[in-house]
Formats: C-alpha cells, structure tokens, sequence
C-alpha cells in the first residue's frame, strides 16, 4: 500500500495541488489540504482498498477538509472571503472529474511579480512535489535557504493578488522564459533518477508546445527532454549507472527520438537558434554513433557564450577532452569555478585516469565522493576510486 501510494503521489501531486489551488485560491492551506488528503489515503486505502480514481478522490478529500477548516475559522476576514468563494463553487465541482489546471499553476508561480529563483524553487515544490532538501541542491544552495525563498515566494503571490490563470497572448513572451527553466529544472532533478519527474516534465513540455506553437523555444525544450529521456532505460543497470559510452543502444526509445528529432526541426524551422534549441542539437548529437565531439564541443562552445554559465563549461571541457585529448579538456576545467560541484571532481578524476596521474586522480575522486548525494552515483565514483586502486 505503501509503494501504491508513493506512485500516487509522485504521478498525481501536481495536478492535485493545482486542483485545489485553483479552488481554494491559497497556496498554503491548498498544500495542508493536499498532505492531510494523502495522510487519510494512507489510513483508509489500506483498510478499503484504492479508489477507482485516486486522484478525484484525493482532490475531494483535500477540498473538504479544506473547506471545514474554514469553517472553523470563519471569524477571520480572509478566510471568511475564501469560504464564501469555496461555497459559490461548491455546487459546481464534478467529484469525479477535475479540470488539469497545472499549466495555470506554473504560470501562477513564474509571474514576474517573483524572483526568477523563486519562481523555479515554488513551482518545483507544488508541480513537481520536491522536498526543500531536493530543491536546495538543484539550486546548490542550503536547505534553510530554499525554505525562506519558498515563504517568501508564497507571501508575495498572496499581497500582490497574483491571479491563478494562463497570461493573455501579449503577455506570454515575457513570461515564457521562466517556465521554460522551470520545465528543465524539474526534467533535471527526473533524469538523475526520478523517472516520474522526467514524465511530468514531457507532459508540461508537451503542453507548452501545444499552447505556444509558433514558439521555436518551447519546441527546443520538447526535444532536448525527448532525445534524452529516449536513453533513460540504458542508463542504468541492475541499478547501477551506465555512462553514454557503456549504454546498450537497444534499449533507447525509437520512438521518442524520432518524435525528439521532430520536435527539434520545428524549433529550428524559424530563424536563429535559442539555447534550448541549441542543447536539443547537442543531444540529437549525443545519439549519433558516434558521436561528433568536436561539434558538440563547438556548440557547447556557443551554448558557454550565450548563458555564462559554468555547467555548460564544464560540458565543454567533457567535449573537448574526448575530441582533442584529456589534456585540452583539463585546461578549461582548471577555470571552471563549480569547486562545489561534484561532477567537475568526477571529470577530472577520469581525465587525470586516462593520462595515468593516479594519484591526483584518486583525490579527485574523493573530493567528488565528499559531495555527491545520489546513491548511484556514489557507487559509480566508488567503483572508479577502486579500479585505480587495482591499477
């Protein structure tokens, strides 16, 4: 019952909190009304069996308890406006089927009224259902960090009135940035491990592309999330981490990367090329057997330029390294400033490898090790540590 219910929440949590906030209108009792329907499930699905439609149910089942709160603080002026609100639409809600109000949550939580990190951290917490602790190391920042960005956030959606909806046409191009980090972000924190975040990722992104066609950014962001998600099931095995190079290529999806490389010709059909569309390049790339590093390292190159951003140095320097040799790659990696970044320590280890430095090799492996969080990957970086040893 257990694992049923994990699965419910990991496949159903955002579309339950975007529910009830679209509702309730508050963020704060919507997400109490969402946990206390998911504390009652795992009360009484065990003893009655799971719902025909867990997520109606859990929806209503957070709706009024949500609504008798209110009543029991209905002395309060806000609350007081929120019950009589809940009321009016009391009468019209089907109990069975529920409207997916999701892109109107993002939306909500990338408003500009926000800090562009508070926009990506709250909408990681209400659609993707991260803990603070999984969003404060996306962030690489502390978790009592994130915990005050997320208060705030919440806070200024409820004073300055942020209204729950998609923004009007004229709007959306300046709105469409942050959701798209938002998007990436949560396909991210999937990809490394959490294989419903990657879906829900592909479904908003799936969504975007429909609601803003003719946006050659969204399209990119579609078919970067396709081509990578496409080589998810080989990339690990017997819960172990396979590298691209290991991978069993039988495994990758055909099909998503056909519809990845689609996605991809209509983010370049218009003029010019964003930074998602160049990333969907780079991982179209990626899948070419094999691989064409110089380009890649050339793209990342462009990508480096535009972003400023030292991951997609440190991208380059992996491109570099495989095109031109590991000593050219370790070059750029001497000025890559992610010293915190458990990843630059694991590339430099495998770089100092294949030039026999084992020495230098092992320590930066342990640095790595030291700042590693995923289990797979720690076993990865053990596993490497003890082939030097065995050298």
């Amino acid at each position: 019952m257990v694992d049923a219910l994990d699965a419910v929440f990991r496949e159903e949590w955002g579309r339950i909190l975007a529910a009830l906030i679209g509702f309730l209108g508050d963020f704060d009792l919507a997400e109490e009304a969402a946990q206390e329907a998911f504390a009652i499930a795992a009360e009484r699905w065990g003893r009655d069996g799971i719902p025909a439609n867990p997520r109606a149910w859990l929806v209503t089942t957070g709706r009024n308890r949500a609504l008798n709160r209110l009543r029991r603080d209905r002395t309060l002026a806000e609350k007081t406006r929120l019950l009589q609100a809940a009321h009016a639409s009391e009468v019209t809600v089907d109990e069975t089927i529920f409207r997916d109000e999701r892109l109107e949550l993002l939306f909500t939580c990338c408003h500009p009224a926000l800090a562009v990190e508070s926009q990506v951290a709250l909408t990681l917490r209400t659609l993707g259902g991260l803990s603070t602790t999984e969003i404060a190391r996306a962030f690489l920042v502390t978790e009592s960090t994130m915990a005050q960005r997320l208060v705030r956030a919440k806070r200024k959606i409820k004073a300055a009135g942020i209204p729950f909806r998609v923004p009007p046409a004229h709007l959306l191009p300046d709105r469409l940035a942050a959701v798209l980090a938002v998007v990436y972000l949560i396909f991210n924190e999937g990809y490394a491990g959490r294989g419903d975040l990657a879906s829900e990722a592909l479904r908003l992104g799936s969504a975007l592309a429909e609601l803003i066609p003719d946006e050659p950014e969204a399209h990119g962001l579609l078919a970067m999330m396709l081509l990578h998600d496409s080589r998810r099931q080989a990339r690990f095995r017997d819960g172990e981490l396979v590298l691209l190079a290991d991978q069993d290529r039988s495994l990758w999806d055909a099909e998503e990367i056909a519809e990845g490389r689609a996605e991809l010709d209509r983010a370049l059909a218009v003029r010019g090329r964003g930074p998602y569309a160049l990333q969907a390049v780079i991982a179209a790339l990626h899948i070419d057997d094999p691989p064409d590093w110089a380009r890649i390292a050339a793209l990342y190159g462009e990508l480096a330029r535009r972003t400023g951003s030292p991951v997609v140095e440190l991208n380059r320097a992996i491109a570099v390294a495989e095109a031109e040799g590991p000593e050219a790659g370790l070059a750029i990696l001497g000025a890559v400033p992610l010293d915190d970044f458990h990843y630059l320590h694991a590339t430099r280890g495998e770089l100092l490898c294949r030039l026999g430095r084992t020495s230098e090799a092992h320590d930066a492996y342990e640095q790595a090790l030291a700042l590693v969080h995923d289990d797979t990957e720690r076993r990865l970086l053990e596993r490497r540590l003890a082939s030097i040893g065995h050298s």
